[in-house]
């Protein structure tokens, strides 16, 4: 793979890590269930460590990372995740499904790419995280768990 394109399918992971760390932040403004908050803020905590790690990499190849902050992207994600969450807990993560979907999407296709050793291994860790994510939240969808907890 050329510098070039690494740099760009790195940059591009980092910002959708990005949109969705902002996303994470919204919803938990909207959730009271304990249980579902802690797992909601760990996954926002992995992706902020995603956008650490893919960033410490961009600069090791001599590159900037991208700003840590929304783009038109991730403002538009923002605002649907908003909107969604205003409903509660349900709307809350079916935002955050709609969005994982598109992370394991990006991340599925990115660890089958030539990437050196190193950041292979990144990329699979973090698309490892990603699939967890989407499972952890449509099981919780689909169980209704925060029902439950209440």
């Amino acid at each position: 793979m050329e510098k070039r394109d690494l740099v760009k399918e790195l940059h591009s992971l980092c910002k959708l890590d990005i949109d969705a760390y902002f996303a994470y932040q919204e919803t938990l403004h909207h959730i009271d269930e304990k249980e579902i908050k802690a797992n909601i803020e760990r996954f926002r905590i992995d992706h902020e460590r995603h956008i650490k790690d893919i960033s410490e990499e961009l600069r090791t190849l001599g590159e900037k990372p991208p700003e840590f902050s929304r783009d038109i992207k991730g403002y538009v994600l923002y605002v649907f995740t908003k909107v969604r969450s205003l409903t509660g807990t349900e709307g809350a993560l079916k935002a955050l499904k709609g969005g994982e979907e598109t992370m394991n999407k990006k991340y599925g296709a990115a660890v089958k790419l030539d990437f050196p050793t190193n950041i292979k291994t990144l990329i699979e860790r973090n698309y490892q995280d990603e699939q967890n994510h989407l499972k952890w939240i449509d099981n919780a969808i689909n169980t209704k768990a925060w029902k439950k907890a209440a």
